[in-house]
C-alpha cells in the first residue's frame, strides 16, 4: 500500500469531514478542535457550528493538518500547527523545552477498516514534511509512553512513543499529562 499525504485544504474538505465528522451532523464532538482552540470557544461551538469552524480553517493559507490517502480513499488525518497558536502552549502539564517556534502534532486518526496497516507512520512523516514546508524549525508530539501495551482507541489519537520514534523523533522531556492510563512524553524532531 502506497500512502500519499496531502494538505487538508478546502478542496479536500469532504475528506476532512469523512475523517472528523460525526455520523449525526448535530452531534457535539471533537472535530479535532478540543486541542486547537480555547475551551470557551470549544464549548460554545455546537453541532454544525463545529463543522463550519473546521471548514473555515481549511480556507486559511495554512491548512489545519494533513490527510493520508490510499489511492483515492482518504484513510488518515493528522492535526499539525505552530504550538504558539494552540492552547497547549499554555499547558501546565506539557512543558516548553525551549523558545523555538516549534510545531505540534497532537492528533492522528486512521479510518476504521484501515487500522493496523501502518498508516500512522507515513501520516506522521507527512505532517512533519508539511511543517517543514511552512518553516518549522522542529516538530513536537505528545504521545503516550505505552511500552508496547495496547492503547484504548478513544485515547489513541495522541499516538504512541514508538510511532514517533520510528518517524525520527527523540524523547525530550516527561510531561505531567496522562492519556488512557499511560504517561505522555514530549517527543521532538529537529528539522
Amino acid at each position: 500500500m502506497a500512502i500519499e499525504v496531502r494538505p487538508a485544504d478546502h478542496d479536500r474538505f469532504p475528506d476532512v469531514e469523512t475523517m472528523l465528522g460525526p455520523k449525526r451532523p448535530d452531534a457535539t464532538v471533537c472535530w479535532c478542535l478540543s486541542h486547537r482552540i480555547d475551551s470557551r470557544t470549544n464549548n460554545s461551538l455546537r453541532g454544525r457550528d463545529r463543522r463550519d469552524y473546521v471548514e473555515d480553517l481549511t480556507r486559511q493559507p495554512v491548512p489545519p493538518g494533513v490527510l493520508a490517502y490510499d489511492g483515492d480513499d482518504v484513510v488518515g488525518w493528522a492535526a499539525v500547527a505552530p504550538r504558539a497558536e494552540l492552547p497547549i502552549a499554555r499547558s501546565r502539564l506539557i512543558p516548553h523545552v525551549d523558545d523555538r517556534d516549534v510545531w505540534s502534532v497532537w492528533c492522528m486518526r486512521v479510518r476504521p477498516g484501515y487500522r493496523g496497516r501502518g498508516i500512522s507512520h507515513p501520516l506522521l512523516t507527512g505532517a512533519v514534511e508539511f511543517a517543514r514546508a511552512h518553516g518549522a524549525p522542529a516538530v513536537e508530539g505528545y504521545p503516550v509512553d505505552n511500552g508496547g501495551q495496547k492503547v484504548n482507541l478513544t485515547m489513541a489519537f495522541v499516538g504512541t512513543r514508538g510511532v514517533f520514534e520510528k518517524a525520527g523523533f527523540t524523547f525530550a522531556v516527561a510531561t505531567g499529562a496522562v492519556a488512557g492510563g499511560f504517561p505522555r512524553v514530549l517527543m521532538r524532531r529537529m528539522l
